[in-house]
């Protein structure tokens, strides 16, 4: 899958949780790509050029993958 298009999707889902606060929408968008994300797109969106695409709270959710 595209690391672009996984970014996107990454940051809808940081959107969807806002309005929990920047930790808790982290954690819940962490959970929910554990959840649903096939371990592919997971390890895509762990790589650094992935990454440089995430807005700041989708990378904490990523490095939260990443533990």
């Amino acid at each position: 899958m595209d690391p672009q298009r996984l970014a996107y999707m990454a940051n809808q889902i940081v959107r969807n949780f806002a309005a929990l606060g920047d930790d808790h929408a982290a954690e819940a968008t962490a959970e929910h790509i554990k959840d649903y994300w096939d371990p592919r797109m997971r390890q895509t969106l762990l790589r650094p050029e992935t990454k440089s695409a995430l807005d700041p709270v989708a990378r904490r959710a990523a490095d939260l993958l990443r533990d």
